[in-house]
C-alpha cells in the first residue's frame, strides 16, 4: 500500500514510488466525478499503483456521496473488475445518456453507420 495524497484544487491524487510519481485526475460536476486519466511510469507499473489511486478515489467519492464515471480505460477497466466498488449501474445509464445525446434518435441512418 503506498501513501496516496488528495490535492481536491487540482483534482488530482498522486503517491510517490521510488522517485516515480503516479496519478489519477478527475473533474467533478455538482456530485458526479468523472476519473479521466490515470497514469503510472513504467518502472512502478505492475505493481497495484493504479489500483491503489482508484481505491482512494472511490473512498474520497464515497464519502463525499458522488456518483463516479470512469471515463478513462484503466478506471472503468478496474471498475468492472470491481463491481462492488462503485455505482456500476448508474456509471452505464450515464453512459447511455452521454450516447443518446451525442447520436439522437432523430439521426439519419447513416450517421450511425447502418444503412
Amino acid at each position: 500500500m503506498t501513501t496516496i495524497n488528495h490535492d481536491a484544487g487540482r483534482r488530482r491524487f498522486t503517491t510517490e514510488v521510488e522517485g516515480h510519481r503516479a496519478l489519477l485526475d478527475y473533474s467533478l460536476s455538482e456530485s458526479v466525478m468523472t476519473i479521466t486519466h490515470t497514469e503510472v511510469p513504467q518502472p512502478i507499473g505492475g505493481r497495484g499503483v493504479a489500483a491503489d489511486l482508484m481505491r482512494a478515489a472511490l473512498a474520497a467519492a464515497n464519502k463525499e456521496g458522488w456518483s463516479v464515471v470512469p471515463a478513462c480505460s484503466y478506471a472503468a477497466a478496474y471498475m468492472r473488475r470491481h463491481p462492488d466498488s462503485g455505482e456500476i449501474q448508474h456509471q452505464e445509464d450515464l453512459l447511455d445518456e452521454a450516447l443518446e445525446e451525442s447520436f439522437p434518435a432523430s439521426d439519419s441512418p447513416s450517421m450511425g453507420g447502418i444503412t
